[in-house]
């Protein structure tokens, strides 16, 4: 598939876009940090198949280099202006229920339907199957950047938690000694104190574990993760969230909760875990699309 004149044009603006979202805005709590999202698309790139690495290489602006990771956060950053998407990085479920259902728990905070991070992931994975076709209306390379991001959001698991707390983001804790919000502990803080302790600080050595782990121990297990009887299964990967977030995220926590080694030490094996099951699915995902 070739770019044509408009497309170019497309990416260039996505470019300056990305670049004025770096130097203007922050971040905030609305899904695995940078490197949770860096790590996710860097496991997947290598598993792509040979169509779906070309496509992907296809739909990249040419500022990325052929790297999906450099731009996993775009979604983050172009909130301030897409503000419509805000409401796909997440799902709010009835509190304390611990179960997922879509046709329930997938609308925005004004009950529209199908505004969730679930129903994002079928919407741009239903328009990058129109990657073949001419005549596609789509911005496929807008697609494939909100499909990588998605797909890292909703393996975090506090996007799908509890409505009351907004998916802990009201719920305040102390990171050892540093205040924050429980959802920043699961986007971040777990990540960022791995990396300071077990890879001096080098997310490039997390990756490579990860990606070792993959193919070794969790060999049998990648498997497993990768198999779905459609293009995309955001709903098994939601209950998934929603489990994790009730057994390991919320537990034992409350306001003004104080999490030190404990409690890392105890959830770190689980995002490592949903980190590579995001990375895996990833590639499995755009291996369906794409052929």
């Amino acid at each position: 598939m070739k770019l044509q004149r408009n497309q170019k044009m497309e990416l260039y603006q996505i470019h300056i876009l990305a670049f004025a979202a770096l130097i203007c805005c922050t971040s905030t709590a609305h899904g695995w940090g940078i490197h949770g999202h860096l790590i996710t698309c860097r496991i997947a790139q290598p598993r792509l198949s040979k169509a779906a690495a070309e496509a992907v290489s296809q739909l990249l602006p040419a500022y990325a280099d052929n790297d999906l990771g450099s731009l996993c956060s775009w979604a983050d950053r172009v909130k301030f202006r897409y503000h419509w998407s805000s409401a796909l990085h997440y799902i709010d479920t009835p509190d304390q229920l611990c179960s997922y259902q879509y046709t329930r728990d997938c609308k925005d905070e004004d009950g529209i339907k199908d505004r969730c991070v679930a129903g994002a992931i079928y919407n741009y994975t239903n328009q990058l199957i129109t990657y073949n076709n001419a005549n596609s209306q789509y911005n496929l390379t807008e697609a494939l950047l909100f499909l990588a991001h998605f797909i890292g959001d909703i393996h975090q698991p506090l996007h799908v938690g509890f409505t009351s707390d907004r998916g802990g983001n009201t719920i305040d804790v102390h990171w050892y000694t540093r205040k924050t919000v429980l959802h920043h502990v699961w986007d971040d803080n777990i990540i960022e104190t791995a990396e300071e302790r077990f890879f001096d600080s080098n997310v490039e050595e997390l990756i490579n574990t990860l990606q070792t782990n993959i193919t070794t121990v969790w060999a049998s297990q990648a498997k497993a993760w990768e198999a779905c009887t459609k293009t995309a299964c955001p709903d098994a990967y939601s209950s998934e969230g929603i489990k994790a977030a009730c057994d390991w995220a919320y537990k034992g926590v409350s306001n003004g909760s104080v999490l030190q080694d404990d409690y890392f030490l105890s959830r770190y094996p689980v995002v490592n875990m949903r980190l590579a099951q995001g990375g895996v699915r990833l590639a499995a995902t755009l291996n369906r699309i794409f052929g």
